[in-house]
C-alpha cells in the first residue's frame, strides 16, 4: 500500500496535480530603497522589484537653498507618479566634518516648517527628525539635547506625520546617546518617541549584531512601545581604508543583511537600502548598480531575497 501510495504522488506530481507545497510566510517588514537621484524610477532594474517605499534627506535649510530644494521636489514628485511614499529625514547642509553649523530651535522650526508646508500636500507624511544624529558629519553629534529639542518641534510643526524620533548609527557609544536623548525629552515626547532609525552597516557589514542590538536595548529601556525603522543600511562596496572595492563581498553583506532583519522581526518593521547608484569605487559606494546603471550582485542577491519580504 505505501509502495502504491508512493507511486501514485510521484506519477500525479509529474502530471502536475499534486497539491502545492504551503508558500512561507513573508517577514513581515517592508523592504526599501533610499537615494538621493530621481532617476532611479527610470530604472527599469527598479521597476522591476515592485517597492512602495523610498527614503530622501534634505539639508535642513534647503528651503531657500535652490540648488537642495530643486532635486528634493523633483524625487518627491517622480515617487508620487511611480506610486512609491517618501520618508523625507531632515539632514545637515554639508558633511565636511566640523564645518556643519548646528541650527538653534528657532532656525530649525522655521526652515523645517516650510519644508514640511511644501512637501506635505505633495504626500510626504513620513519625516524624520535629523538623519544619523551621532555621526561625526552631522552637527548634533555632540548635542542629544539638542537633537530631543527638534523632535520636540518636528511634533508640533507636522500634525498627523510619522515621525522618526532619532536616527543612530549603530556604533559603540550609541545607547550612550540614546539615554542622553530621551533623558531631554518631557514625559509627553518621551511617551510619543517610539519610531526610532538605525543605520546598522557596521554590525551588516562586519556580520555581528551587536550594535544594532545595543541601540534596540537602550531605547526599549526608555520606551517599551518602541519599534525601529533601519532607515539606512547595505553592503558596502567600497569604503577606504575599511573596505576595498568588492561587490561581491557587497552581495555576501547584503544577503547577512536580510538574515539580520529577520532575527529582528518582532521589533524592525522596514528596511531601507542605500543607496540605489553606487559611485564606482570612488569613496563611499554601496550602489545597487553601477554608474552605467547595470545591476551588480548585490541587486541580484536583494531581488532573490524581496519574495519572502513585504514591500
Amino acid at each position: 500500500m505505501r509502495t502504491h501510495r508512493s507511486l501514485l504522488l510521484v506519477l500525479l506530481c509529474a502530471l502536475g496535480l499534486a497539491a502545492p507545497v504551503a508558500a512561507a510566510a513573508k517577514t513581515n517588514i517592508a523592504v526599501a530603497i533610499a537615494s538621493d537621484s530621481a532617476s532611479m524610477f527610470d530604472s527599469p532594474y527598479y521597476q522591476a522589484l515592485g517597492m512602495k517605499h523610498t527614503r530622501y534627506f534634505i539639508p535642513w535649510n534647503a528651503a531657500r537653498n535652490p540648488t537642495a530644494l530643486g532635486p528634493a521636489v523633483a524625487f518627491v514628485n517622480k515617487a508620487r507618479a511611480h506610486g512609491v511614499k517618501v520618508l523625507m529625514h531632515i539632514s545637515t547642509d554639508t558633511y565636511t566634518h566640523g564645518v556643519a553649523k548646528l541650527p538653534s530651535v528657532a532656525q530649525y522650526k522655521r526652515s523645517v516648517s516650510s519644508l514640511i508646508a511644501l512637501f506635505k500636500p505633495l504626500g510626504v507624511t513620513e519625516w524624520g527628525t535629523w538623519n544619523e544624529e551621532n555621526h561625526v558629519s552631522e552637527p548634533t553629534y555632540r548635542s542629544p539635547t539638542r537633537a530631543a529639542q527638534f523632535y520636540h518641534a518636528m511634533r508640533g510643526m507636522c500634525h498627523g506625520c510619522t515621525i522618526v524620533a532619532l536616527d543612530l548609527l549603530d556604533a559603540r557609544a550609541a545607547p550612550k546617546y540614546v539615554k542622553s536623548f530621551y533623558k531631554a525629552l518631557s514625559p509627553a515626547d518621551r511617551k510619543a518617541a517610539k519610531l526610532v532609525g538605525i543605520h546598522n552597516y557596521e554590525d551588516v557589514n562586519y556580520k555581528r549584531t551587536s550594535g544594532t542590538n545595543g541601540i534596540i536595548k537602550a531605547v526599549q529601556a526608555q520606551n517599551k512601545h518602541a519599534q525601529f525603522w533601519l532607515t539606512e543600511t547595505g553592503g558596502l562596496v567600497n569604503l577606504a581604508p575599511h573596505f576595498s572595492c568588492d561587490p561581491n563581498r557587497a552581495a555576501s553583506r547584503t544577503s547577512y543583511m536580510f538574515t539580520l532583519a529577520k532575527k529582528l522581526k518582532a521589533v524592525v518593521k522596514r528596511l531601507y537600502i542605500f543607496s540605489w547608484e553606487g559611485s564606482d569605487c570612488s569613496g563611499f559606494d554601496a550602489g545597487l548598480v553601477g554608474k552605467n546603471g547595470l545591476p551588480r550582485p548585490a541587486y541580484v542577491t536583494l531581488k532573490n531575497a524581496l519574495p519572502s519580504f513585504a514591500r
